[in-house]
């Protein structure tokens, strides 16, 4: 067994997790995930300004703190955290050791910056190209005897993966077993939100103050049980890893350079408390070609957010727009306007009175969204809706990023492991791949009977749900904890009824995806979030409240399968 701890679900997560991982008990290898998407744009931005930098500073901070302990513990450490400057991550390590006078092996895996050939490889000519690299690179740094291995873009599994390849001596057809571990990483890389953070069900938790970071602990035939240190805060239950495993899976073929893991496949079961098994993963061949982080200056934005209070809202909204657009000097590339109606009838507070009316102004000329842009609501001002007044004084445009995902063949990235001696040994691509279609289950059939009395309540009566991002989709997956409302939730949940549940889906393509096996349907809204979360074109570009939303939906539920109260509850 492989006891895979992690420390980081983010960048900016817990300082303190890789010590409390490290005091916890022991586990073998301690991993962590800092690069987002969006991630990716800041540390492409940073190093701009500054060559040296360009990698995840927390990291180092963690590190600082918990490095000797690692030593003499003798923990693997393997992160991401290289961002898109890995050598120089590599380097500040190093320099960090010796100002303690430690001397950590230190490997680092390369390749994954495409940035130099974009062009050529016909990504266009984006800020930062990053290829994901898988696991089998991060094997032989560990096999080498590293105490650190750091990245840069990888999948986010793929720091759990490599050391289970590693410790077991996986080879690359061996696709259930990398399956199995792949599902293991996805559940852990997210930190406590397989611990009960993020989770539907998260009033049922006694302790979630302050909720421990998740352990893979894996088998060799790639099954794995999830669970945390004893005595930390919140809770792993199937639920919580259920939740965690449907996040952003897309449908029931999860791809990754290493294996393509199918979620249709995968059995949970609590076998204590905080200890839940995942097992019967299958794995197949992985596709032919590689995902590429593209990130691009999209251009300049701003906005600016009027207070709209007590009566005629819509009327004020109406008059505002109309005025600023008259006054407007300038012609922005895009120029949205969002209602949003936050205000309640004879309110209590002022704040409970008050809607927002947004604009938000986009162009590739910062002029454009700079005063040219602010100076058309402040002069309108005073001679506008009685009340008027603004968030945030008008500020300067600021640049915005832009996520595409790119494809290569799995031989374009030079994936290469430098050890600690500075050797080079280069990774081959897999030999046997399989081209990916799209799998989405079949929905659950059962006769209705015309007399069965339903009653209009929330959807989250009945489910739980976990939503996020992948560029510019939203992915929201939705489970039932009763195998008797599985039918209902297939039949509730259609690409049809999706779009009237939320309306800002009504024009887009929403995809299904059926998983009786975890008691679950996955959905996709596609483009909901524009060109990605540095796009920033809704009110949560980072589709996390999604799934909140839709639970709380009035959809048709069976009497029978809504809860009672007990009389303990009463």
């Amino acid at each position: 067994m492989l006891r895979v701890g992690n420390c980081s679900g983010f960048y900016g997560d817990r300082l303190s997790a890789m010590r409390e991982m490290l005091q916890g008990g022991q586990v073998d290898v301690i991993t962590g995930d800092w690069l987002a998407e969006l991630t990716m744009l800041i540390l492409g931005r940073d190093r701009l300004k500054d060559p040296d930098t360009g990698y995840a500073k927390t990291f180092l901070l963690q590190l600082g703190d918990c490095l000797g302990p690692a030593l003499e513990q003798g923990v693997t450490i393997v992160a991401n955290a290289g961002g898109v400057n890995t050598p120089g991550l590599v380097t500040a390590i190093r320099e960090l050791a010796t100002s303690r006078g430690l001397s950590p092996k230190v490997a680092h895996v390369r390749g994954d910056d495409l940035t130099p050939r974009a062009q050529e490889l016909g990504l266009g000519q984006p800020m930062g190209a990053h290829a994901y690299l898988g696991g089998f690179g991060i094997a032989r740094a560990v096999a080498s005897g590293a105490d650190i291995v750091v990245t840069g873009r990888v999948t986010d599994a793929s720091v759990i993966v490599g050391p289970a390849i590693a410790h077991f001596g996986w080879g690359r057809e061996d696709h259930d077993a990398l399956a199995g571990a792949t599902a293991a990483g996805h559940v852990i890389e997210c930190g406590t939100r397989a611990t009960g953070g993020n989770y539907s069900f998260f009033t049922e938790i006694d302790n979630l103050d302050h909720p421990g970071f998740p352990i893979a602990e894996i088998h060799r035939d790639g099954s794995s049980v999830i669970t945390k240190h004893p005595g930390t805060g919140g809770a792993v239950t199937v639920d919580t890893v259920k939740s965690q495993l449907l996040y952003e899976i897309s449908d029931a073929r999860y791809p990754g350079p290493d294996v393509t893991m199918r979620p249709d496949t995968i059995t949970l079961e609590q076998q204590d408390t905080d200890r839940v098994s995942m097992t019967g993963i299958r794995g197949e061949a992985p596709p032919p070609e590689v995902k590429v982080s593209l990130n691009s200056l999209g251009g300049f934005r701003n906005e600016m957010t009027m207070v709209l209070t007590g009566l005629d809202i819509e009327a004020k909204a109406e008059l505002v727009e109309r005025q600023f657009m008259s006054e407007l000097t300038t012609s922005p590339a895009e120029l949205t306007w969002t209602l949003a109606r936050t205000d309640t009838p004879n309110a209590p507070t002022q704040q409970q009175a008050a809607a927002l009316l947004t604009v938000v102004a986009r162009a590739r000329d910062p002029k454009v969204v700079g005063r040219a842009f602010t100076r058309a609501g402040i002069e309108i001002a005073p001679g506008t809706y009685p009340g008027c007044h603004t968030l945030a004084p008008p500020s300067a445009g600021s640049p915005y990023g832009v996520f595409t995902p790119g494809y290569v063949a799995q031989s374009v990235p030079e994936h290469e492991v430098v050890p600690d001696d500075g050797t080079v040994e280069v990774i081959a691509p897999p030999q046997q791949t399989r081209a990916l279609q799209p799998l989405l289950g079949e929905p659950a059939t059962r006769a209705r009977a015309q007399d069965e009395p339903t009653c209009a309540a929330p959807l989250g009566t009945l489910a739980g749900a976990r939503s996020g991002d992948k560029g510019g989709h939203a992915n929201v997956g939705v489970w039932v904890r009763d195998e008797a409302a599985r039918p209902r939730l297939s039949a509730l949940i259609t690409p049809e009824s999706v779009r009237e549940l939320i309306p800002e889906a009504e024009d887009l393509p929403v995809k299904v995806t059926h998983l009786p096996n975890l008691m679950a349907v996955n959905i996709v809204i596609e483009d909901l979030l524009g060109e990605g979360v540095a796009y920033n074109a809704r009110f949560d570009p980072r589709a996390k409240g999604p799934g909140e939303w839709l639970r709380s939906r009035h959809v048709a539920i069976p009497l029978p399968l809504i809860p009672h109260p007990t009389e303990n509850d009463a």
